[in-house]
């Protein structure tokens, strides 16, 4: 059996497979470069000294997650790929409500290329718009009573350009994602997430070491906290990964009761159909309190409802339980049409043994997509508030994403289907995988 090593060796003997690796890291290289260079007028040194005493807990800092730091830097890729991934949520929750955007859907290549269009026409709009918030927060942060964008410089040119700037680079990132997943490996616009997310890890790591090192924490204990780590991430794997295979039968000719020439294919329900996507709508309304009273500090009443949204409080952790809970059957349900799926096994001759095409169809596929979204919700619920028990702990808060919420289930997620692409390379040109049997190899 090929060990690690020699698997690693085989990839870069590959001349396709190098090249698209390299490729790949050349323009994640690129994406954290650029998260790094400070917009034009605004005063690094101050900046600096800004972020040091702002909060991350608001909508500002889950944004700053997903671009790796580059919001809390005013970097020019300060917008990051949000703007497209919003465009992108935005499309496919119309595509649900708004005839028109189903009618592409139902199109097949030629509909994908419009909504991809479509898609890039409003991350455009988005970004430009965002740009704008972020100037206006610019221009309002002081330190020691000075504006971190001098006096000399601000003004409408100053707005323009920064605006300019930030949806230019949310563009290019954009393009970037998309030449990732043309000529890289992996898919980039997930990627690009990814990296900004694995970037603050060496941070949170040196908290950790801190704490140590000041006698505040054991090795013992990190040693714990660390193994508890990999046992919510074999979890992690084995949700994502989990599906319920329903039988449909299509029959060639029926006699009678007699099927002839009937061909059995499957359709697979995944346990989590919604992946990632009800925890970020859930921690974006979570957030809401205290990204208001960031605009107004002094008053008494945001400041009391805001003391029941800190992410350590218990009343904080069950509301967010259930919002998670609602969102994945909510999400689930725009993502997974029983109805369609019913509606097109009928027109070819499908059917599942023992229900009546149709109706009941729909009706059984439902039923089942129900029962197994439920344990996939609760499990995502407990991913989402296990941060809130570590830092219980004592675990730095930077820290503490790393055990659960958004940002495991994206690594967790990325790593594996980049993992699966490697795979495919390796096994087309017979050689040794990662594994050689289970999920990452059955799936390819």
């Amino acid at each position: 059996m090929a060990t690690i090593t020699d698997t690693f060796r085989n990839i870069f003997k590959i001349h396709e497979l190098r090249q698209r690796i390299l490729y790949t890291l050349a323009l994640l290289f690129i994406v954290r470069f650029g998260s790094h260079l400070t917009l034009p007028g605004v005063d690094a040194q101050l900046l600096t000294q800004s972020m040091a005493n702002q909060t991350t807990n608001n909508l500002f800092g889950l944004y700053d997650l997903f671009v790796g730091g580059a919001f809390s830097n005013a970097a020019i890729f300060a917008l990051g790929i949000m703007p497209y991934i919003s465009a992108s949520i935005i499309i496919q929750l119309m595509g649900a409500v708004v005839p028109y955007f189903q009618k592409l859907q139902q199109e097949g290549e030629e509909g994908r290329k419009k909504i991809t269009q479509l898609t890039r026409y409003g991350t455009v709009l988005i970004s430009a718009l965002q740009a704008w918030g972020v100037t206006v927060r610019l221009l309002n942060i002081q330190v020691q009573g000075m504006s971190i964008v001098p006096a000399q410089v601000q003004g409408f040119s100053w707005v323009l350009y920064t605006i300019v700037i930030l949806t230019a680079g949310t563009v290019f990132m954009m393009w970037m994602g998309e030449q990732i997943t043309e000529k890289g490996i992996g898919n980039g616009i997930s990627l690009i997430i990814f990296i900004g997310i694995i970037a603050r890890f060496p941070f949170a790591m040196l908290d950790e070491y801190r704490l140590i090192d000041s006698g505040q924490r054991s090795l013992i204990i990190e040693l714990i906290i660390i193994a508890f780590m990999f046992f919510i991430i074999a979890g992690v794997v084995l949700v994502t990964q989990g599906t319920r295979r329903i039988p449909v039968q299509y029959a060639k000719r029926v006699v009678g009761r007699k099927i002839y020439g009937g061909v059995t294919q499957y359709i697979p329900l995944r346990v989590n159909t919604a992946g990632v996507m009800p925890i970020i709508f859930a921690q974006s309304i979570m957030f809401i309190p205290n990204t208001v009273l960031s605009f107004f500090p002094d008053n008494e009443f945001l400041q009391t409802v805001s003391g029941y949204f800190v992410y350590t409080s218990p009343v904080y952790s069950a509301i967010y339980a259930l919002m998670i809970v609602f969102f994945t059957y909510f999400y689930t349900a725009i993502a997974f049409n029983p109805k369609d799926v019913a509606d097109n096994m009928k027109k070819q001759g499908g059917f599942i043994p023992g229900i009546r095409p149709g109706k009941q169809t729909s009706e059984f596929i439902d039923n089942i997509l129900t029962k197994i979204t439920l344990p996939g919700s609760i499990f995502l619920a407990i991913i989402a508030i296990l941060p809130a028990f570590v830092s219980a702990w004592g675990v730095s808060g930077q820290f503490a994403q790393f055990f659960g919420g958004t940002s495991l289930l994206i690594i967790v997620g990325v790593a594996l289907d980049t993992l699966q692409q490697i795979e495919s390379h390796l096994l087309m040109r017979h050689y040794d995988g990662f594994m050689k049997s289970g999920k990452i190899k059955g799936r390819r």
